[in-house]
């Protein structure tokens, strides 16, 4: 990647795999693609066991969910489809003609809002939205992770990161539409922030490491009052190592500013992607930080989205190194025990970490089945584990299969290992989505498409689930007809 003078548009993004021996896919079916190497030797007594049958756990879904996701997915997961869909969706996000505008052309308009827009967005107003909370609620979620979906992108920007005026215009635009989503989020849920929403003069602080300027602090800082009063969660997302130091650095100002309020509690969380062989220094770090000022450190845990534009020397060279890191560093947060994949940055505390909260943000069925079942195993055992708040968290719309049987707690599975779950050790369970126009959705819908690229395994076993559910309700139905 370029120095950061700009920051690089999904249009320039390449489909071709960095590692060298496989792609960066989530085979989610396949338990050979997980954890390569125990880290502890906690795990060994729960690697994966054939499911006997049970109950699907799609049923929970409303046909046209499943109807709906099962063409998506079908486009999606063909690789003779997907890149027709991804040059369509570009021409849609960056229109040059008015008839492919969906702003100004209505019928088009109506088709995405009723497609793609609906299958991963939350709505365009705050009806919308809390409507579609309570869907998700409805089926068994926790709540949801709300993210506004507007952008203010270096190259779609005319501001000058000079001119003081311009940037306190995109800024105080980033800021209502913060504000607005952080209203519209209900107790518990969490609250997404992209700090390079706020325009250009942000991303050039952030470029530079420099803290925020005031403007920014007071917004910023409004936001968390705003969230902390009404009980709502904010989470940063992580993004390309142009700007992610300086990401981090605010991440730690913010956390301390908000989490020290709520003590035992993490309102502000701070994004780390497994797929970079840094993360596990740059955790402990955040860890023994946090230690040191006395809060409750927030961690939100991605394998990562920028895997084709970051710099190749940062990146695990292969998926399986990937998935130990992601798998490992879980393993250490979860039982508050340094390992050989996280390392104590203190000489006064080699062993124990400090409270934690965590979120397992991933569409990888084996590292949340993983999660599950040690957390089950620390139920069963009597383990305390109120330092350690645990949630799980898959994207709207992707690895629906994954969440319905994180909501049934694995149960088929689990029920092998003669294992059950109180009641306090139901997980709770959160599905990210977006809010905004179909116009400001775009880009967003533009990213899963090529996210979907390093995908494709794991979007087949979605498309396969799908398939599986329909012909079950088709079985179903017949046999009621008779």
């Amino acid at each position: 990647m370029k120095a950061a003078a700009s920051r690089p548009s999904v249009r320039t993004l390449s489909t071709k795999p960095p590692y060298r021996t496989s792609r960066f896919v989530s085979r989610t079916s396949n338990a050979k693609s997980s954890l390569t190497a125990d880290t502890n030797g906690l795990w060994l007594g729960v690697s994966p066991s054939p499911k006997k049958p049970a109950g699907s756990p799609l049923a929970k879904l409303p046909l046209s969910s499943v109807l709906r996701s099962l063409l998506i997915l079908s486009v999606s997961s063909s690789s003779i489809l997907l890149k027709p869909c991804i040059y369509t969706l570009s021409a849609l996000a960056h229109p040059k003609m008015a008839i492919l505008d969906v702003a100004r052309n209505p019928l088009l308009n109506l088709l995405v809002k009723h497609t793609l827009y609906k299958q991963f967005n939350a709505g365009e107003n705050k009806l919308e939205v809390q409507r579609s909370i309570g869907n998700i609620k409805q089926l068994g979620y926790r709540g949801v992770l709300l993210g506004y979906a507007r952008e203010v992108l270096v190259g779609e920007s005319n501001a000058d990161p000079a001119d003081e005026k311009a940037a306190r215009q995109e800024i105080q635009t980033w800021l209502d539409g913060t504000l607005q989503t952080v209203d519209m989020a209900q107790e518990g849920d969490f609250v997404a922030l992209k700090f390079t929403g706020m325009g250009v003069q942000a991303l050039s602080y952030l470029q530079k490491k420099s803290m925020p300027s005031p403007f920014m602090d007071e917004a910023i800082q409004q936001i968390c009052d705003l969230a902390i009063s009404r009980n709502v969660r904010l989470l940063v997302d992580a993004e390309e190592q142009a700007v992610q130091p300086g990401i981090e650095e605010w991440a730690t100002k913010y956390q301390k500013y908000c989490n020290s309020r709520t003590p035992g509690r993490a309102v502000f969380y701070n994004t780390y992607q497994a797929y970079l062989c840094s993360t596990p220094t740059t955790l402990a770090r955040h860890l023994e930080i946090s230690r040191q000022e006395g809060y409750t450190l927030g961690v939100k845990l991605v394998r990562g989205a920028y895997l084709n534009t970051e710099p190749r020397h940062l990146i695990w060279s292969k998926k399986e190194e990937t998935d130990a890191c992601y798998d490992g560093v879980v393993e250490a947060l979860l039982t508050r025990k340094y390992n050989s994949m996280l390392k104590s940055a203190s000489s006064e505390y080699p062993t124990s970490l400090p409270p934690v909260n965590v979120i397992i943000a991933t569409h990888n069925r084996e590292s949340v089945r993983r999660a599950h079942a040690l957390r089950l195993q620390q139920a069963a055992e009597g383990i305390n584990t109120s330092n350690v708040e645990l949630s799980y968290a898959q994207l709207q719309g992707m690895a629906d299969e994954i969440s319905c049987e994180l909501l049934e707690g694995f149960q088929s599975a689990e029920s092998q290992e003669k294992t059950t779950p109180s009641p306090s050790e139901s997980p709770n369970v959160f599905k990210l989505l977006t809010w905004g126009s179909v116009k400001e959705c775009m880009g967003f819908l533009l990213r899963r498409a090529v996210e979907n690229t390093e995908a494709v395994g794991r979007t087949k076993d979605s498309r396969e689930a799908m398939f599986a559910e329909l012909k079950r309700r088709a079985r179903q139905a017949f046999r009621a007809g008779n």
